[in-house]
């Protein structure tokens, strides 16, 4: 793939690209986004350095990507409804996303893109690591793909069936500086999806799975939990990763539709914080 108006520099063999030319404080050309667009879809996540963008300048570029969604279950940024300010201060030991997921699973349209925008850093830790899905779904043998082909998951933003999770709101007590709300009345926030769901514009395959699901339709959750131990770990392989550092200034912007992300939780007694926004998806197919 030539790019004409950006460099791109993959970050592994697996997925992640790092894109150096924009400055996303200015509108962002027609030809040079399609250019990242493109790259977007390549690399599953891209990343920009030395950024330096208000909000106001986050929430423009994220309107190129699709329509902002708001999360259900966290309380927003108090002056910019469509930023949630992720973050994590000295004296708290809960790290939000701190297991592999992909954002929004449980909606009925799960998340298309998710971008999220450094302000604070630690000086080490903090990192993000996200899994290529597509790999995870072609290192499936074809015995296991011809029993599950069919099968949904069960996606549920706050179940306590199984009782060694806690509620959110329980997760969140006492130890993080991140408010919980109650969704909306009448939203739901628990989805059956394809566990292996076709993107809808590379037109491949996928596993999809995370910490979101909670059980398989039609199946017990005797037979189902099995199951999703195993998918959830085989997702993660190392194989199939990339690690990102933050630094004061960086963007990553990633695809929901084929990406997990894990925040790792390696910094207790630091400082971080990050503006997030994700941009609605479609329904899984």
């Amino acid at each position: 793939m030539i790019f004409k108006h950006i460099d791109v520099k993959p970050m592994t063999g697996a997925l992640g690209a790092e894109i150096f030319g924009p400055n996303l404080a200015k509108p962002v050309p027609k030809a040079e986004f399609q250019e990242i667009y493109k790259a977007w879809l390549k690399y599953n996540v891209i990343f920009f350095r030395d950024q330096k963008i208000t909000p106001n300048q986050q929430i423009v570029f994220a309107k190129k990507w699709g329509s902002i969604h708001i999360h259900p279950f966290i309380k927003p940024h108090p002056r910019y409804p469509e930023i949630i300010e992720i973050k994590k201060r000295e004296t708290d030991t809960h790290t939000f996303g701190s297991s592999w997921h992909t954002d929004q699973m449980f909606a009925p349209r799960p998340a298309k893109a998710t971008m999220l925008y450094a302000k604070e850093v630690p000086d080490t830790g903090g990192d993000t690591m996200f899994s290529n899905q597509y790999l995870a779904y072609r290192a499936l043998s074809p015995s296991i793909k011809k029993v599950l082909k069919d099968v949904k998951i069960e996606a549920s933003g706050d179940n306590q069936r199984n009782r060694s999770v806690k509620a959110r709101k329980d997760r969140y007590s006492g130890k993080s500086s991140m408010k919980v709300k109650a969704p909306p009345k009448g939203l739901k926030t628990t989805s059956f999806h394809p566990l292996f769901r076709t993107h809808p514009e590379t037109r491949k395959k996928v596993l999809y799975v995370g910490n979101h699901v909670v059980g398989l339709q039609d199946f017990d959750d005797r037979e189902a939990q099995p199951i999703i131990d195993f998918l959830r770990e085989f997702s993660a392989r190392p194989e199939f990763l990339c690690r990102f550092r933050w630094e004061v200034g960086s963007m990553a912007i990633w695809d929901n539709r084929c990406v997990q992300h894990y925040a790792v939780p390696d910094y207790n007694g630091k400082r971080r914080r990050m503006h997030r926004i994700t941009i609605k998806g479609d329904v899984p197919i």
